[in-house]
């Protein structure tokens, strides 16, 4: 509900600066907030399409990995830690499976990965939750916790852009964009652990 306000504020704020601006002399304001306002409907059209077909992808992926048995494996293989760090989920929930697939995705850097994998185990967890209506379980925001601290091993998606990056602008062959690993682990593997002790 508060968002809604925001939402409203920020639309009001800059409808109502484009009218000051018109009155003071500056005609072509009117059009440009107009023309700005179909670009970014444009634009969000364009990126909520093509992280549908992603999301598509993946939860296909993990249905055909649920009917083989392999979320199941992977569930009963991350077990131990899950069960200690989500200690209200029991054991074999479709909430493991979603969370184990979803930390995976995040430790190679696959980010559109682990988008649609991480809004499976939240639905997953919400069915475990048991606090009043809009408020999140203990087991839900240890769950958004780590995927903010997003521990990641491989940063695949980063290294994949740099590397976009490097060839548009002629860089040679003295580029590494993997150069990143290290301090990416770190950085990650350190805020993961503060988030984890100070919501333990």
């Amino acid at each position: 509900m508060a968002l809604n306000w925001v939402w409203v504020g920020f639309f009001t704020v800059a409808f109502a600066t484009a009218v000051v601006r018109w009155l003071l002399g500056e005609q072509g304001i009117l059009q440009a907030l107009m023309t700005a306002m179909f670009d970014g409907a444009r634009s969000g059209f364009e990126i909520s399409l093509g992280l549908a077909g992603v999301m598509a992808l993946w939860l296909g992926i993990m249905r055909v990995g649920e009917r083989a048995g392999m979320i199941e494996l992977l569930a009963r293989l991350a077990g131990p830690l899950l069960r200690r760090l989500f200690p209200a989920v029991p054991q074999g929930h479709p909430a493991q499976g979603a969370m184990t697939m979803n930390i995976s995705a995040n430790l190679l850097g696959l980010d559109n990965a682990a988008t649609p994998l991480g809004l499976k185990a939240m639905r997953e967890l919400q069915t475990l939750n048991t606090e009043p209506p809009g408020t999140a379980s203990n087991a839900q925001i240890m769950f958004v916790v780590m995927n903010t601290a997003g521990l990641t091993l491989i940063p695949t998606s980063v290294i994949a852009i740099r590397q976009s990056i490097a060839l548009k602008q002629g860089l040679g062959a003295g580029f590494n964009a993997a150069d990143i690993f290290l301090p990416t682990l770190l950085v990650t593997f350190i805020s993961l652990l503060a988030g984890v002790l100070a919501g333990g």
